[in-house]
C-alpha cells in the first residue's frame, strides 16, 4: 500500500480560494515589520498568500487583505512591487 503525500493548501487573500501552496506567491512580514516577497517560501515570519493573477491582487488591495493578515498599514510601494512580480 503506497503512501499518499498530502499537498499543503493555502487561502488566497484576494479571491479567498484554497489552492496548493506551490501555486501561490508568499508575502512575508518579518520580525522588523518589513514586508517582502518570499520566493523560497521558507523564510521566518508571518506569511500571507496570493494568486499570481493581477485580478486577485486588485481584490486584495480593495478588500485590504494584506492589512488584515498582518494587522498593519501596507504602503503603496509593496503593492507596486507585487504588480511587478506578476
Amino acid at each position: 500500500m503506497g503512501m499518499v503525500k498530502k499537498i499543503p493548501m493555502r487561502q488566497c487573500i484576494g479571491c479567498g480560494e484554497m489552492k496548493p501552496k506551490k501555486e501561490l506567491i508568499r508575502i512575508l512580514k518579518t520580525a522588523e515589520n518589513e514586508i517582502i516577497i518570499d520566493k523560497t517560501g521558507r523564510k521566518n515570519g508571518r506569511g500571507a498568500y496570493i494568486c499570481s493573477s493581477e485580478e486577485c491582487l486588485l481584490k486584495a488591495v480593495k478588500g485590504h487583505g494584506l492589512e488584515r493578515s498582518f494587522k498593519m498599514k501596507i504602503s503603496e510601494d509593496i503593492y507596486e512591487q507585487l504588480k511587478g512580480e506578476m
